[in-house]
């Protein structure tokens, strides 16, 4: 069989796979579970291999790419739109081999093993700081429905929390006492285990070009260097920076009908956690950089004498998104041009 193209439907254990000539036409539709993926392409010559963007999709397609392959990854988005009638895996197998033979497909980059660890790395700690607000929120409720308040900010509360505690006589009794302890000593546990985490990402933005680079940058610390570079690399994958910016989803959302353009609020489509680093790295940085004699503190003063401060936050956080990719795909680091007088 000349098969040109393999379609996969990937699976937690079974995946289907259809396999298609120059011409389009299907010569091979076969469902096996996953670890036999590999064996069935190897049986093939150099070909196009198309799966969805999925947990588990960079790890096969670097394996397949060793073999040979030309490995083709989408987003599932791109995909549902071209399976026919009823949905099956099969069919989706099909919808995948065919969508990779479009000219105008948007394909994902295959990640590196290092950028993969990086990416864990990330979403661990964002889940540890998930879990540290909402034990902050269940302390400050605890306590203020004692009559206790505490000042804003969990550096605050971790300050006071523990005169709180012992100072506060008959608001608290002995078992909430003993209980705020244990939750002071949990907050305790998960600020360490963050701070950890950011040790990590800094010795490891210490040692990485692309990072230092992206640390030259305003509002771009360790952080977010190390999680740009762990998702997009040398962005390779954007033909320019505002494709990076409405990848983010921080571009206007267009509704434009009969030749009437009409935006909107920003798409908020792509990654979020990506996109909610940048806000907050913009809104850091958007005070010092609006008081200076730059180009881009000459456009933050314009823009914040006539919008809301959140709208300028956002602005400056896909202006940021362009220069990031500047930065990467010319390796240069980020210089301030003066403002024109």
């Amino acid at each position: 069989m000349q098969i040109a193209l393999l379609g996969i439907d990937l699976g937690k254990n079974s995946c289907s796979v259809a396999g298609i000539d120059a011409a389009g036409q299907v010569l091979l539709r076969r469902r096996l579970h996953r670890d036999s993926i590999v064996k069935l392409a190897a049986k093939f010559p150099g070909c196009i291999v198309a799966m969805e963007a999925c947990c588990g999709a960079h790890h096969l397609g670097r394996v397949l790419r060793k073999q040979g392959h030309a490995v083709r990854l989408m987003s599932p988005e791109y995909v549902r739109p071209y399976v026919k009638a009823q949905k099956n895996d099969d069919r989706d197998a099909e919808a995948i081999a065919e969508a990779a033979t479009r000219p105008t497909m948007r394909f994902v980059e295959l990640k590196t093993e290092e950028q993969l660890d990086l990416q864990s790395l990330h979403r661990a700690r964002d889940r540890l700081v998930g879990e540290r607000t909402a034990l902050i929120n269940q302390l400050r409720a605890i306590l203020l429905e004692r009559g206790i308040t505490v000042p804003q900010g969990r550096k605050k509360l971790e300050s006071v929390l523990p005169q709180v505690i012992e100072s506060s006589g008959d608001l608290l009794t002995d078992r909430i006492r003993r209980l705020l302890k244990e939750m002071w000593q949990d907050l305790r546990d998960l600020s360490e285990r963050i701070s950890s985490f950011d040790d990590e990402f800094t010795a490891f933005s210490r040692d990485d070009a692309s990072c230092q680079r992206l640390e030259s940058i305003p509002g771009i610390g360790s952080l977010n260097a190390t999680a740009f570079v762990a998702a997009i690399d040398q962005a390779q994958a954007f033909a320019r920076g505002r494709d990076l910016a409405a990848w983010l989803g921080l571009v206007p959302r267009q509704m434009t009908t009969g030749g009437r353009p009409k935006l909107l609020g920003i798409t908020k489509r792509g990654n979020g956690y990506l996109r909610r680093m940048l806000i907050h790295g913009a809104r850091a940085a958007m005070p010092h950089l609006a008081r200076t004699q730059t180009a881009t503190g000459s456009w933050l003063r314009r823009l914040i004498a006539r919008a809301h401060p959140n709208v300028v936050v956002v602005a400056l956080a896909a202006k940021m998104a362009r220069i990031i990719w500047a930065v990467l795909q010319k390796r240069v680091t980020f210089e301030h041009t003066a403002a024109a007088l």
